[in-house]
């Protein structure tokens, strides 16, 4: 049966408007071949982890007393072991794990706004690499390390050095980032097998809503119109994404053979 993606137009119409681009079809057609889904996959779990990471990051940075940051890393702290250790995946439901109330810090504004969206992020990622893990399992695909795609490090790199203009565009670089998620689960999800195909229109509308989170925490930190910003990221997320690229990940470029 094929997947439809009919019900979920509404959603996909403005991601695709605020991306500069769509994904380059010869990026499909790698992607879609049968020796690349185990790549595919592993990378598409690190992500996963990659993106709770980020958001630990930046509520311990901006938004929590040094005791909650503890509490952060320690929720964490199964997946990182997993991936970075190579310890038993065993997560007894450590994506729920985080017990009691984490205390925001004085003197930011916008500390509780990031909290309750990033925590809420946190939670459905970690919740997504366990899923992503057993896909894997099923498929007799093993978790092994791969190096990261240019991608983020790509658009990081045009950060500015100073607040609040650093934190607006890491928030408009997360965005971009969950936007392409979003983007890529749903151009993948019709040309994979039913089950991943399944799971990645799952996926949709939550990866909407944290690009929107993102982009609304943006707005709220800058005060001010951040639509020159986000053009700017637009136009440099756009290139890495239609560039040749000479590594295969879940948000590289084109390849470049192609």
């Amino acid at each position: 049966m094929a997947i439809s993606l009919t019900d979920y137009q509404s959603l996909l119409g403005p991601i695709e408007a605020f991306l500069g681009c769509p994904t380059p079809k010869a990026w499909l057609d790698v992607a879609t071949q049968a020796e690349s889904l185990p790549l595919l996959l592993v990378d598409h779990c690190n992500c996963e982890l990659k993106a709770a990471q980020t958001a630990i990051w930046l509520i311990r940075r901006y938004a929590v007393d040094n005791a909650s940051g503890k509490a952060l890393l320690d929720w964490v702290k199964p997946y990182e072991d997993f991936v970075y250790r190579k310890a038993p995946g065993d997560f007894g439901g450590a994506k729920n794990a985080l017990v009691g109330e984490l205390a925001s810090k004085e003197g930011f504004a916008h500390g509780a706004d990031i909290l309750d969206k990033m925590v809420r992020l946190i939670k459905e990622e970690l919740h997504h690499f366990e899923q992503v893990l057993a896909l894997m399992e099923a498929r007799g695909v093993p978790y092994q390390t791969v190096t990261a795609a240019r991608y983020a490090k790509g658009l990081i790199g045009a950060v500015r050095d100073h607040e609040p203009w650093t934190l607006v565009d890491k928030l408009i670089i997360g965005a971009f980032i969950e936007a392409r998620s979003c983007e890529r689960f749903a151009k993948l999800a019709p040309l994979l097998d039913e089950d991943i195909g399944r799971f990645y229109v799952s996926l949709l509308r939550s990866e909407a809503r944290h690009y929107q989170d993102y982009l609304t925490l943006a707005k709220q930190v800058a005060g001010t119109d951040i639509s020159d910003r986000v053009a700017y990221f637009r136009a440099r997320e756009a290139e890495l994404i239609q560039s040749p690229d000479n590594q295969f990940r879940f948000h590289s470029g084109a390849p470049a053979a192609a």
